[in-house]
């Protein structure tokens, strides 16, 4: 093993036990494999290529996946675990590299020669957020949070531990700006707040998104964005004072923010809901259900792609572990549809589904350890009305 190393294709089909749809399991080795964090798109090569954080050999290193025959090619050749940076890993949208976190330093990747470049290393005291890539490719977006493990015990990756007492610490962070031609780094925005998901609009070179970290009742407000290049900061879908949304990302047109959320209220036991807005908030959508996501993802408002589970309010339990699917009519947006089982446990970060559409949206890629082990999977995406609704916990097929 090591880089450079082939590994053959692992790839196996299956169909999905509620719908019939077409499953293409992608690993299958008998440790942990996980694919990038969801707002990062890990498809590259003009999506023929699918970048894979896998623990093999006792470490966890990035591969590459050859979608067209399976086969892997070992990218970095780590002696540790460093899950977290690499599941962090973001391609540079306008030239063949990518960025990953290493104890304390960035690391840029040739996707092509291999080779690997240290890029910036982060001052004591702090720890890194995720990285992100302007639109242009010209610029690296991330952030730094004031390091509190000596005062607070946390494992964020395993059952959210010590996440309500960071966010009340108020750390001190920052979001940075590392000209990649350069190496010069700015300081673009601070604040006492725990800043996380910087996230770079994949059009606009100058827009970026952030959130305030923390559990989201708990936070002053949770999504927030900024100009680059004149430091004006705003609130995005501010709402009422009872609803909270998150676990943003960008439209495909790098101009709509796609986020989910709840109400919280004493004479309503639902209050989950879908929604998009432009990032100036000019353009705002939202779609009330009963059921609850961990994470949403979507190329337009047209198509939405959730890891959902069911709401307490229906007993549907058969349901609770499955990928829906919601599509926007005339009348609303229509949904949910179940696309398939996911029977993911959620145990840890790596382990979270987080679908995300492919780039022609043919097919909806995830994370599941539903047989023991995580493993990458993609699922086929039929026509939105040949697949069963979900109504009131019951499966209804037209």
């Amino acid at each position: 093993m090591g880089k450079g190393t082939k590994w053959p294709a692992e790839w196996k089909e299956f169909h999905d036990q509620i719908t019939g749809v077409k499953i293409s399991q992608l690993t299958d080795y008998m440790a942990h494999s996980f694919h990038t964090y969801f707002t990062n798109d890990g498809m590259y090569d003009n999506g023929s290529k699918l970048l894979v954080c896998s623990d093999r050999g006792n470490s966890t290193n990035l591969f590459s996946l050859d979608l067209t025959n399976g086969e892997f090619t070992q990218l970095t050749d780590l002696d540790k675990d460093v899950s977290k940076g690499l599941q962090g890993t973001y391609v540079n949208p306008a030239k063949n590299e990518a960025y990953f976190t290493l104890d304390k330093s960035i690391i840029a990747l040739d996707l092509g020669s291999l080779e690997e470049k240290v890029i910036y290393t982060k001052p004591d005291g702090f720890n890194f957020s995720n990285l992100s890539c302007t639109a242009d490719g010209e610029h690296l977006c991330f952030g730094l949070s004031e390091d509190l493990s000596k005062t607070i015990h946390s494992n964020l990756s395993g059952g959210y531990v010590g996440f309500e007492e960071t966010e009340a610490a108020r750390p001190y962070c920052q979001i940075c700006l590392l000209t990649l031609a350069t190496g010069e780094i700015k300081v673009i925005h601070e604040e006492q707040r725990w800043i996380g998901h910087v996230n770079a609009s994949p059009t606009q070179p100058h827009l970026i998104t952030f959130c305030h970290e923390g559990p989201w009742e708990k936070v002053d407000h949770r999504i927030w964005a900024m100009n680059i290049d004149t430091g004006e900061v705003w609130k995005i879908r501010e709402g009422e004072p009872n609803q909270f949304a998150g676990h943003e990302y960008w439209h495909a047109d790098g101009l709509h923010i796609g986020y989910h959320g709840f109400t919280e209220s004493l004479e309503r036991k639902d209050g989950k809901f879908l929604g998009f807005t432009k990032f100036d908030n000019s353009d705002t959508h939202e779609f009330e259900f009963p059921y609850q996501n961990m994470h949403i993802h979507s190329k337009d408002s047209e198509l939405i792609v959730g890891d959902g589970q069911q709401s307490s309010a229906y007993h549907g339990e058969r349901y609770q572990d499955c990928i829906f699917l919601w599509k926007k009519t005339a009348n609303g947006m229509e949904g949910p549809r179940i696309l398939c089982k996911h029977r993911g446990s959620f145990q840890i970060q790596q382990l979270h589904v987080h679908p995300r559409f492919s780039h022609d949206g043919n097919q909806v890629l995830f994370t599941s350890d539903r047989n023991g082990y995580g493993n990458v999977y993609l699922v086929d995406v039929p026509e939105f009305e040949t697949l069963p609704k979900l109504v009131d916990g019951k499966l209804i097929k037209e």
